[in-house]
């Protein structure tokens, strides 16, 4: 089973993709993790990587696709794959699709987790004050915000026409959003 989960930053996506990986035994394939770990390797792919960054550019479809190409088997053997920040646009989405249609495979299910941006920036708020987490700082997150907006919206009557798309409440608890995910995955 392939799964791409969608959410804003904060939203809860890497909480429940840990909990699939733990329960299901998923791998998750986050692109800042595969693009760290392809520069950490030291491999041509991520000498390439480590170039392209450090000229402040953003790495190619091209080369996520490959990225992500590399950790299909692991991920079939494993029984699918979670995709988290990626796609983030039609283009990716596309590149994605053919990919692993070469590969005999497919985006099983898409869940898009619904938050309201004003508790969730309140949460972040809080966050960034408790714990004083850069990445929460408010003011670069409603940057953040905007950009996923944007970005992904239009992914969601993409996967919505394929018949894939799940929405689900992800103001709910922990627990209440995996067990609605776990419903949607089992049906």
């Amino acid at each position: 089973m392939n799964l791409i989960l969608f959410g804003p930053p904060a939203a809860g996506k890497g909480t429940q993709a840990k909990r699939l990986v733990e329960t299901r035994g998923m791998v998750q394939l986050s692109t800042g993790d595969m693009l760290r770990a392809a520069i950490a390797s030291g491999s041509d792919l991520g000498r390439e990587c480590q170039a392209i960054m450090s000229r402040g550019d953003l790495v190619s479809d091209a080369i996520v696709i490959a990225l992500i190409e590399e950790r299909l088997p692991e991920a079939a053997e494993a029984g699918g794959a979670i995709f988290d920040g990626f796609p983030r646009t039609v283009a990716q989405a596309e590149a994605l699709d053919a990919m692993l249609t070469r590969k005999g495979a497919r985006i099983d299910h898409v869940i898009r987790l619904k938050v309201d941006d004003t508790a969730l920036l309140e949460r972040v708020a809080r966050r960034y004050a408790e714990q004083g987490r850069p990445d929460d700082n408010p003011e670069s997150f409603k940057v953040r915000l905007v950009a996923y907006n944007r970005n992904t919206a239009p992914l969601l009557p993409y996967y919505a026409d394929k018949g894939l798309l799940t929405e689900i409440d992800g103001m709910g608890s922990v627990e209440a959003v995996a067990a609605a995910i776990d419903a949607a995955l089992d049906s």
